[in-house]
């Protein structure tokens, strides 16, 4: 039997990976393969793992169209994971807590609100299309609804929680349903107004990729819990689940609730956590042997 091969799916402004993720490649003696680059035979890898394809949401179309030519046996996480988690709109139906959320079909317009509001795109990245508004800017807020309704995309509506500007997000991040790292991000919405945004090579984004904004952290046993509680529902509802990263924020009542799920292609800041990479290759492994049927 030849070696395994392996593909770290990557996108063409990061051909050769995302730094964080090169010893992650080392480890797991994988290649970076740019996902929509023609011709590739990607029937040539066992194993097909999305790591840095952070132009996906761009063309999201065809990216689950590659998604499912890649397979179900292949690809990690699943075609079906990608679908689910590509689309905000899964919030809805979590069992887990929840940042509150109303969902703005297109045609329906900015309800009145009081105190601060976020508002973003059922399908976005990087904080694109992402505002932060205070009830004397209900003006500036129904603009933005109405240019994400103008491209065929849902709008959530949702309370800003200010707590997060005292303690920032805490990112649990899990390989094959163990803790493996947390990580702490400074508030992305600093200020009111819609998210400013930097060009990048894969396309504009708001302060994800800031220097200093993410840190090594210490996750809370209720931060834990919903972590592990999340993942065992995303088991329940899709199978086995390679990564993630679940991100929460203090809820109203100061408990924990999330924000954010990333299953697609989220950072993982290997960098701030020795060990990760060798962990993450890890799950890797045991992934692929789970798929093979090896003992």
């Amino acid at each position: 039997m030849g070696a395994v091969r392996i593909a770290l799916a990557t996108c063409s402004a990061h051909a050769q990976g995302w730094r964080s993720d090169l010893e992650l490649a080392r480890l797991a003696g994988a290649e970076f393969v740019v996902w929509d680059r023609p011709g590739v035979d990607w029937s040539r890898f066992d194993t097909v793992v999305i790591r840095s394809t952070w132009d996906y949401s761009h063309q999201l179309p065809q990216f689950l169209e590659w998604c499912e030519s890649v397979g179900d046996s292949r690809l990690l996480n699943s075609p079906a994971t990608v679908r689910f988690a590509a689309d905000k709109r899964y919030l809805a139906g979590l069992r887990v807590p929840t940042v509150p959320t109303t969902f703005l079909e297109p045609g329906r317009r900015l309800p009145a609100y009081s105190g601060e509001v976020v508002i973003k795109p059922n399908i976005s990245a990087g904080a694109r299309d992402t505002g932060r508004f205070t009830e004397s800017m209900a003006a500036e807020a129904a603009a933005l609804v109405d240019s994400i309704h103008a491209t065929g995309r849902s709008v959530l509506l949702q309370p800003y929680l200010s707590a997060v500007d005292a303690v920032g997000e805490t990112a649990v991040v899990l390989f094959a349903g163990e803790v493996s790292h947390v990580l702490r991000k400074r508030p992305v919405l600093r200020d009111p107004g819609v998210a400013p945004l930097s060009k990048l090579a894969h396309g504009p984004a708001a302060v994800m990729l800031e220097r200093d904004l993410v840190s090594a952290a210490e996750a809370t046993p209720a931060e834990l819990e919903l972590a592990l509680r999340v993942e065992a529902e995303l088991r329940e509802r899709l199978g086995e689940i390679l990564y993630a990263r679940v991100d929460m924020v203090p809820g109203p009542d100061g408990q924990p609730v999330v924000m954010e799920l990333e299953l697609i292609e989220p950072n993982l800041y290997f960098d701030l956590a020795p060990g990760a990479a060798q962990r993450f290759a890890q799950a890797i492994t045991g992934a692929r042997a789970a798929v093979r049927g090896d003992r």
